[in-house]
Formats: C-alpha cells, sequence, structure tokens
C-alpha cells in the first residue's frame, strides 16, 4: 500500500515533515525572531500558506506566553477563483488539514489558529498592527501575493518583519513581480536575499541590516555579498555547507523505527557441471588403436593384457 500523508510514520525529527525550509532560512528565522525577541518586541505570528507544516513548526517554537500564531491554507478546500484552483490541483492535492495538525501535534502540545479558505480572509481575522512576523507562502499566483503583501503591511508592528517566499523562482513569476512592485512602489525596504526568500520591513532597514552583516561575517559557512538597487541596499546570502539550528525532536522520537523492509535473496546456483564426453565403446576404441598404432605398440599391448 502505497503510504499517503495520513497514513505514513508520524515525524521524529523536523527533516521527515515534507516541505520546503532550506537550512539557510531556517538560520535566519532564528536569528530574527532571537533578534526581536531579545530587543523585547513582543507581538503575534503569521504564516500564510502552511503545506504540511514545516515551517510553521519551526515558528511555534518562538511563540511566548501572551502571543498568538496563526496559519492560514485551503487545506484543498475551495479556492477563490480557476487560476488558484488549478494551481492548488496541481501542487498540493496531497495536503489535507489533518495531515498538517498531525505533524504539528508531533512537536506542540497545542495547535495554532487555524484558518481554513483563502488568504483574503486574514485581514478580517488578524487585528491590525498585531504581528512581529509575516511569512507569506501561499499561492504563487500575482493576485493573490499582492493582496497578501498589502495585508501584511497592515498586520505588522513597527519594525516587524515580513518574509516572501519564492521570490526569485522560474516557475512564480507572480511572486516575482508582487513583491518587487512592492520594494519600487508600496514602501517595502529588503533586509535580505536567501536563495529562495526576501525579508523586508517597512521600518528602517539599515539597524537590522548592519546586526546581520556582523553576525554573518563571523560565519564560514555562509557566502555574503552587498548590493545596491534602485536605492536599497541589498544583502545576499548563499549557504556553503551550513547545518541546520538545533531544533528539539517530535515526541515520537523514542519510538523505533519500523525495520527496513528486506528484499529475500535468491539461493545460490551451483554451477552446472561441464557435460562429459560420451565414453567410447570397448570395442571400437580396440578398432582405432587397432587402425592408429604402430604394429609393434599394439603387439606389446597384447602381450601386456595376456599376461
Amino acid at each position: 500500500m502505497v503510504a499517503t500523508a495520513e497514513t505514513a510514520p508520524p515525524p521524529r525529527r523536523l527533516d521527515d515533515v515534507p516541505g520546503w525550509f532550506p537550512v539557510l532560512d531556517q538560520t535566519l528565522f532564528n536569528w530574527f525572531l532571537d533578534r526581536q525577541e531579545s530587543a523585547g518586541m513582543r507581538g503575534d505570528l503569521l504564516e500564510i500558506g502552511v503545506y504540511m507544516g514545516k515551517s510553521a513548526i519551526f515558528l511555534g517554537r518562538h511563540l511566548r506566553d501572551g502571543e498568538g500564531f496563526t496559519v492560514c491554507d485551503l487545506f484543498g478546500g475551495e479556492a477563490p477563483d480557476d487560476a488558484n484552483r488549478a494551481e492548488s490541483t496541481k501542487s498540493y492535492s496531497a495536503l489535507t488539514r489533518q495531515a498538517f495538525e498531525q505533524n504539528y501535534l508531533s512537536f506542540h502540545d497545542a495547535l495554532p489558529r487555524v484558518l481554513q479558505g483563502p488568504s483574503s480572509m486574514v485581514p478580517d481575522e488578524v487585528p491590525p498592527r498585531s504581528c512581529r512576523f509575516v511569512h507569506v507562502d501561499g499561492s504563487h499566483l500575482y493576485e493573490h501575493v499582492h493582496g497578501d503583501i498589502g495585508a501584511a503591511h497592515d498586520l505588522l508592528l513597527p519594525g516587524g518583519i515580513v518574509v516572501l517566499d519564492d521570490f526569485r523562482s522560474e516557475h512564480t513569476p507572480g511572486v516575482s513581480v508582487a513583491a518587487w512592485e512592492a520594494v519600487l512602489n508600496r514602501g517595502l525596504r529588503p533586509i535580505c536575499l536567501s536563495t529562495q526568500k526576501l525579508y523586508g520591513t517597512w521600518g528602517d532597514p539599515e539597524p537590522v541590516q548592519e546586526e546581520l552583516l556582523a553576525m554573518v561575517e563571523g560565519r564560514e559557512d555562509c557566502h555574503l555579498s552587498v548590493q545596491q538597487a534602485a536605492g536599497h541596499r541589498i544583502i545576499r546570502l548563499k549557504s556553503k555547507g551550513m547545518q541546520a539550528p538545533p531544533f528539539p525532536p517530535s515526541r515520537h522520537a523514542d519510538i523505533p523505527e519500523p525495520p527496513a523492509a528486506t528484499i529475500p535473496t535468491q539461493p545460490t546456483r551451483r554451477p552446472a557441471d561441464p557435460p562429459k564426453r560420451p565414453a567410447i565403446p570397448r570395442s571400437r576404441s580396440r578398432k582405432l588403436a587397432a587402425d592408429l598404432l604402430p604394429p609393434v605398440v599394439t603387439r606389446a599391448i597384447r602381450k601386456a593384457r595376456n599376461r
């Protein structure tokens, strides 16, 4: 039987959860969230688009008492338009709310607040100026990403961080257009770029950039470059064999893993013996000897036999 999201064994480590959350972005999420917490900044967390919960599980570790965490996804529900429906069917047909919740509860005692539906419902469900960190990883269609960025702007506290996933992938041009449009026309200030995500703020990016540069320059596992574009300083980061930050194992970590399926081996066949030459009848051998051997030798053989 083929394993589905519901029948697959529970995750034991974060890497066991399906999804796309590179080590560099795990490190950056940790750094931005730890920085906020060290500065005493309080606020809620929001993730738009969760897939199987990998980044949401990671974000949940940074939730503190008195803060809220909201996630939003279609979870296989009705999409708001035909284009979004086709995208969801093609890329996320295996996603169900049950699969997400099972994965999340493998690492946490309680679920975040779950909104099942299009991301357009988020502004009505999350109070404005209530979030310190927003991760946008939902639809890749321009119209939806444009709306998600607008929602992030209204929901973030001053100095809050927004993270836009897939801002540069060749299969997500709608995200690229919406992201750079927000930088050029909607006041979004980029802080840094990873291979997959754009990190930005509607506040002043320079203080956080200076701290980020100081952190990265002390590492040998991260390539760093600083570029200027349209009046913005942009820090570009790339992993060089970076290790994932420590993450506590799930509550299933002590359960023995099922034994690996073994393939029965075929018994080794003994190679067949080469066919024996048929024995030459005695009478025929005598005839051959008489025909081929010299008469002297033939007489000697007969005498020996007679003796």
